[in-house]
């Protein structure tokens, strides 16, 4: 018993020294900006996706939701390093509400081992797609209905749908990037849990 005990333990630190590498890495997303074109290159959307594929549906919505927390109560972890409730009003929080969703969707595509690689393309597809799917309509309302600023379309081309493509393109290479290392992933869990599993008779 207490050897399992001890693999629950192990187990347990390891999920949430999980769960806090991508709200670290969110946190850090949301505050790098790489000049390119015709957007500058950013990460949130990326990391979510990988959250998911690589922690699973679970951990995956678990730590967005935590950073996204994190953030609503004052912890300096948004763009800018800024947090606090009214975030909720800026036209860009929808997407930190769709980090989440992203996660969910990607983890849950990707559930089973020995998937092929087009499962983890479509997971990524599919996750992007979600994040855009909430974070557009969350800008426009935000925009005509609490800022009533003009030229909506505009901005919602300019704010939103250009970076679609970039942000397609770095999903993709997250899906290539989680077929590599989430079989290792799992497999070094696997030896964990089996690590103690012979000695559950003799508990």
């Amino acid at each position: 018993m207490e050897k399992t005990k001890k693999i629950s333990a192990k187990l347990i630190a390891a999920d949430i020294a999980e769960c806090a590498l991508f709200v670290a890495l969110m946190t850090a997303g949301a505050n790098i900006s790489i000049p390119f074109f015709p957007v500058p290159l950013t990460f949130q959307t990326v990391l979510s996706v990988l959250a998911g594929l690589l922690l699973g549906w679970k951990k995956g919505a678990i730590s967005m939701a935590v950073y996204c927390v994190a953030g609503l109560i004052g912890i300096p972890v948004f763009t800018g390093l800024g947090g606090g409730i009214a975030y909720v009003l800026k036209p860009t929080f929808g997407y930190v509400l769709g980090f989440i969703l992203s996660a969910l969707v990607a983890g849950l595509l990707v559930r089973k081992d020995g998937l092929p690689f087009w499962r983890y393309m479509v997971a990524a597809v599919a996750a992007f797609i979600v994040n855009y799917a909430v974070g557009v309509p969350y800008f426009a309302l935000v925009w005509q209905f609490y800022l009533h600023s003009p030229d909506l379309w505009k901005y919602v081309v300019e704010f939103n749908l250009l970076y679609m493509p970039k942000d397609l393109a770095l999903c993709l290479l997250a899906a290539v990037l989680a077929w590599q290392v989430l079989p290792h992933i799992r497999r070094g869990r696997n030896k964990l849990k089996q690590t103690y599993a012979p000695n559950k008779q003799e508990d």
